[in-house]
């Protein structure tokens, strides 16, 4: 049985299951905070996102068909709230989200937070203009290293569809890069 079998089976028992999450909880938050992060920009917002992630994981945990990885199955909630999040501020700014999420990206030279240079700024504009799935596949293929066979679990889209997504932001961003 593998660690993370050995961790739902945990998470599954009621007996074990607080000490479980505990665990689940140091194992992925760093993953799961960088990941929400660069889909809501704002770390305070990134914050309540991955709280109402780990909520939400630790209500379902028994829903947990283990079809995939425990780390997929979060990935994919972390990325629901994540755009769920998103859609909310949004519509409460009354724009749409492509715009709202190209304000937050600009908004980041005055977050006190983000100590990137003038690289990472160019390439955060730069993925700021990208359509709101490419940015998704972008971030999670190029800054998180995921496999497309875990990206595909997590989105929910065919391994061909996301290389030719990957591809075709890779492409955007170069042109914005080279116009800049």
């Amino acid at each position: 049985m593998t660690n993370e079998q050995q961790l739902v089976n945990d998470l599954k028992n009621s007996k074990k299951q607080s000490k479980a999450f505990e665990e689940l909880v140091h194992l992925y938050k760093e993953r799961l905070y960088w990941h929400i992060r660069k889909i809501v920009i704002h770390h305070e917002d990134a914050d309540d996102v991955l709280q109402n992630t780990f909520i939400k994981v630790f209500k379902n945990i028994k829903n947990f068909k283990e079809e995939s990885k425990l780390f997929s199955w979060m990935y994919r909630i972390a990325t629901n709230e994540a755009i769920t999040f998103l859609n909310k501020k949004a519509k409460k700014a009354n724009v749409p989200i492509e715009e709202y999420q190209k304000e937050l990206r600009t908004s980041l030279q005055e977050d006190e937070l983000f100590d990137g240079d003038t690289i990472q700024l160019l390439l955060q504009k730069a993925i700021a203009e990208l359509p709101h799935k490419q940015q998704l596949v972008f971030n999670m293929k190029y800054f998180d290293e995921m496999k497309y066979d875990d990206i595909s679990e997590i989105l929910g889209t065919s391994v061909g569809a996301l290389k030719a997504s990957y591809h075709h932001a890779v492409k955007k961003i170069e042109n914005y890069i080279k116009t800049s």
